[in-house]
């Protein structure tokens, strides 16, 4: 698959782009904000497109066409605003299905958060994303897009085991940035992952097993 990331220039974006340009399987186009993103994604060998998605559908749309997938991993990050919440994560989420429905291309992952579909398990703390990753999710799962929805627990920086856990309900707890870059990848064409959304933490199970296992 061609696989259209936004949301590269991230820090699961980077791990998924890196994934994907080392994949026999797949190729990548990096969707970033800034002209030196773009050069810096170019040596490293993907396509690229430079699209802010604060913009116009519209453009996110023409930069996708052709692709076979898309991923959605952008998010506003802890230094912004909840105005930049709202704009990024559930705005700019719904932007990109648009987008994704316009270009024709069918294949959609989310990067959601853990128990973002469960209100009683939210973090009150940052209950605002919570929200915005709720009704991104919701209205991802009422279009005709062939979705996948990863929920995953607090995101920690060190090196992914490549092991997890997933499921519908699973209680508080963390994974790599990376394993969940490896999730993302190894959902594309998992068919076991088409129409789902599932939870996701570290675990003793290897990715591709668990996921052939929902």
């Amino acid at each position: 698959m061609h696989v259209f990331v936004v949301g590269a220039n991230g820090q699961i974006g980077r791990y998924l782009v890196k994934l994907l340009i080392d994949s026999n399987d797949h190729s990548v186009k990096a969707m970033v904000r800034k002209e030196e993103q773009a050069s810096e994604f170019k040596e490293m060998g993907a396509d690229t497109a430079v699209v802010d998605l604060e913009g116009d559908a519209g453009e996110i749309a023409e930069s996708a066409k052709g692709c076979d997938a898309i991923v959605f991993t952008a998010g506003s990050g802890g230094k912004t605003g909840y105005d930049k919440t709202l704009l990024i994560d559930l705005d700019g989420a719904v932007k990109t299905m648009e987008a994704a429905e316009k270009a024709g291309v069918k294949r959609f992952v989310m990067v959601s958060a853990l128990q973002a579909n469960n209100r009683k398990n939210w973090n009150e703390a940052i209950k605002p994303y919570y929200v915005a990753k709720h009704y991104a999710d919701i209205f991802l799962e009422s279009t005709d897009l062939n979705y996948t929805i990863v929920r995953p627990g607090g995101l920690l920086n060190e090196t992914g085991t490549g092991k997890v856990s997933v499921g519908d309900k699973l209680g508080r707890g963390s994974v790599p940035r990376e394993d969940v870059a490896k999730v993302v990848v190894a959902s594309l064409d998992e068919e076991n992952t088409y129409k789902r959304a599932f939870d996701l933490v570290s675990g003793e199970t290897p990715i591709n097993k668990a996921l052939k296992n929902i």
